[in-house]
């Protein structure tokens, strides 16, 4: 974030040594009391990624004394979303991105309140109450703990599809050892027990067969290893990087889009290290530039080809939740496919989810829609409602 610590801008009149001396005790409290929020040293951990306090220059500028360069409303605005402030032509925003290189900084969703308990926090130099700390402390040690477990399930359940292969060939197997002892070798001379390892073969089998089937073109836990090792729990959890930041055609086309290596150079020109990888996979990105060759990313989240799926229409007309659909992304080094992303799923979400009638445009036109629900024909109105379980919605 390319943002600047507050303090006030202008200093009080000295009117007194009691006056001056009641009034800097005033301000000093407000700013330990206020300035030490467990939450705004959690909302800094994304400034980190291009900033310090006190410690130099990164991608942005050190934050540290540096509040009095700009007004308080101005820099709520500009943390907000600063790109939207460039694009209104203010002049201030226009001179701070390229004074640093025109390295765009992602629109951050955050109150008022909270940017300005921010400010306060970094007017503080980063530090934080014995309480608030233990506090964050404390938080983050329940987040690790859920993230291992989730992590853990996901494993565990791609595990037992793996142990739902290996149960099929063994039962094969003892299935064509049974049959041909029966007819050719007959060293078994209970027949029962031929019939009950047949039986038994069969049915498990089957179950799997139906299973395999069912799931046919379908990959829940897929997780393939990525050219370059880039952990999502950094970037979107840790860094609070807003998704459509690298998927930006998410909201504008079918599909979210791969980044190109220009986005990853937009920080990755100047962070140049990264705490868990060092140099190396930061350096494939750079290499990727030199040799002008694109970096050849995986796509984890696959549909069958006769399926139509429009990401835009579910973000923008839907307002569907990246996490929905693609699970607790922030929480994970290397993306898994937690959902199967079956047709009853999605039909499911279409039957149960309730649309964001009343205040969205896009649904202005549905005016017999609207008519039923102002009359009481209608409670909640679903995608089910509109059509969106009819088959040439998705198939034709």
């Amino acid at each position: 974030m390319i943002i600047n610590g507050f303090v006030p801008k202008k200093p009080f009149a000295l009117k007194g040594f009691l006056t001056t001396g009641a009034l800097s005790l005033l301000l000093f409290f407000s700013y330990t009391t206020f300035g030490q929020s467990a939450e705004a040293e959690k909302n800094f951990a994304v400034c980190k990624a291009c900033h310090t306090i006190g410690g130099g220059k990164l991608v942005g500028p050190d934050l540290k004394g540096v509040t009095e360069k700009y007004d308080e409303e101005w820099l709520i605005k500009f943390i907000q979303n600063s790109t939207q402030l460039i694009e209104s032509g203010d002049a201030q925003a226009i001179k701070v991105f390229e004074e640093f290189n025109k390295i765009p900084m992602p629109p951050n969703a955050l109150s008022d309140e909270q940017v300005k308990d921010l400010l306060l926090y970094i007017a503080n130099d980063g530090k934080v109450s014995g309480s608030a700390e233990t506090a964050v402390v404390e938080t983050e040690a329940v987040e690790d703990v859920n993230e291992s477990a989730e992590q853990l399930l996901a494993e565990l359940k791609r595990d037992d599809a793996r142990n739902m292969q290996t149960t099929f060939v063994v039962l094969l197997i003892l299935l064509l050892i049974s049959v041909f002892d029966l007819v050719v070798i007959r060293l078994i001379k209970a027949k029962w027990i031929h019939i009950i390892i047949i039986l038994i073969s069969v049915v498990v089998m089957g179950e799997i067969l139906f299973v395999e089937a069912a799931a046919l073109g379908r990959q829940q836990y897929y997780q393939p290893e990525q050219p370059v090792w880039f952990s999502h729990k950094v970037h979107a959890g840790q860094n609070k990087i807003d998704c459509k930041y690298c998927h930006f055609t998410a909201d504008k086309s079918m599909h979210a889009g791969i980044p190109p290596v220009q986005v990853c150079l937009n920080c990755h020109n100047q962070v140049r290290e990264g705490k868990i990888t060092g140099t190396e996979e930061i350096a494939k990105i750079h290499q990727a530039v030199a040799d002008n060759k694109p970096i050849e990313w995986i796509k984890v989240h696959n549909l069958p080809d006769h399926v139509y799926f429009n990401h835009a229409q579910h973000v923008n007309a839907g307002k569907v939740d990246c996490n929905d659909c693609h699970g607790e992304v922030e929480k994970m080094d290397e993306i898994i496919q937690v959902e199967d992303l079956s047709m009853g799923w999605c039909v499911e979400c279409h039957r149960t989810t309730e649309v964001q009638f009343a205040s969205n445009k896009f649904y202005e036109q549905y005016l017999s829609t609207h008519e039923k629900l102002k009359n009481g024909e209608l409670d909640k109105v679903t995608v089910q409602t509109m059509g969106g379980d009819e088959c040439q919605k998705c198939h034709y």
